[in-house]
């Protein structure tokens, strides 16, 4: 099991409380759900949206790629 650090965190009082009642009301330690969102947060960083990932296979293929001498002239291929 890797090691484990405290982490102290700077947040309004009403936003602990909030947080403190709904995890109390679900019976899941505070700590636990904060380790699952930050797994959650770290995952979606390494991951891209469906939209993202779907451009990259596009211009990987060469679909939809534009190419253009100026920014305006990008714009005006685009149609804005």
């Amino acid at each position: 099991m890797a090691k484990e650090v405290q982490m102290s965190i700077k947040m309004e009082q009403d936003l602990r409380d909030r947080f403190m009642a709904v995890a109390a009301e679900r019976h899941r330690p505070a700590a636990q759900i904060i380790r699952d969102l930050m797994r959650l947060y770290i995952a979606d960083s390494e991951t891209p949206n469906a939209l993202t990932a779907d451009t990259i296979r596009k211009a990987r293929k060469g679909e939809e790629v534009f190419n253009a001498s100026s920014p305006s002239d990008l714009f005006k291929q685009l149609g804005i």
